[in-house]
């Protein structure tokens, strides 16, 4: 998959100095029309998970994505171009992106201490779920169901061929409530340095949702402690405001290297 991050478990709890937005407004109702164009390509209850999220064709109807993450002392500020995967994310004394060919940071201050390379993109991976298993090069087969305080939601099973991505070998499962099909939970393994497939898989549950335009995005998740397939108490939450999505691209050199930046090298 062209696009494909791992997934792993890195919060860096850093902030972003920009102007805050518009906060969105929570959203209880799930969208039922059924706007999907993309017969056969996915399995059934996928498609009706994009749907329960406001479609597929919607979202691929969108450019650019932005969000905040609050933190104890500040906020990050992220941006993503949903086209081309560009990025970008202010800190609060530090700026990383993606510029369509490389990962760079902006750290002249040398306070930077995270792995910007698997950072640069990881919390958009988390947010735009589940619209990121519609990518390329996504292999679907049936997983057995998930069982959480009596509770069963059938899932996806997704993996990828090898040499695909920085991480191939990496494995998700994505979990939804049988009733409404909205996404309910994230299973994922995390095998990046390694060439092994892991059995230890984590979990992210997807709870709360808020609308955006004529989207349902999180607005929190939670990752959760297991033993297993058996999930146990919530361990730590990250939420997310000021959250837009837009038709418009940002202009021709927002995601681009500043001229003091260096590059990342590494997996991204």
């Amino acid at each position: 998959m062209k696009y494909q991050v791992t997934l792993i478990l890195l919060v860096l709890f850093f902030s972003c100095k920009e102007k805050p937005k518009e906060v969105q407004s929570d959203v209880t109702k799930i969208p039922e029309k059924h706007v999907s164009t993309e017969e056969n390509e996915y399995p059934e209850a996928l498609d009706k998970v994009f749907d329960a999220h406001g479609g597929l064709q919607n979202w691929r109807g969108k450019r650019t994505l932005e969000f905040e993450i609050p933190k104890p002392d500040a906020r990050e500020w992220h941006t993503v171009d949903l086209y081309s995967r560009k990025d970008k994310i202010a800190l609060p004394d530090a700026t990383l992106g993606y510029d369509g060919e490389n990962v760079w940071l902006l750290d002249e201050a040398k306070t930077y201490k995270g792995n910007a390379a698997l950072y640069h993109n990881l919390m958009f991976y988390f947010y735009t779920m589940p619209y990121v298993f519609a990518d390329k090069n996504i292999n679907y087969k049936k997983a057995e169901d998930l069982v959480f305080e009596g509770k069963s939601y059938p899932g996806v099973h997704m993996s990828y061929n090898d040499g695909v991505g920085a991480s191939s070998k990496d494995e998700y499962y994505l979990h939804y409530d049988p009733e409404t099909y909205q996404m309910a939970w994230l299973g994922y393994t995390f095998t990046y340095g390694s060439d092994e497939p892991s059995d230890d898989v984590r979990w992210i549950r997807y709870e709360d949702w808020m609308r955006v335009s004529d989207m349902v995005l999180p607005k929190s998740i939670t990752w959760y402690a297991y033993e297993g397939r058996m999930i146990k108490a919530p361990k730590r939450t990250v939420s997310f405001e000021n959250v837009t999505v837009s038709e418009k691209a940002k202009p021709d050199g927002f995601y681009k290297k500043p001229e003091k930046a260096g590059i990342v090298k590494g997996k991204g």
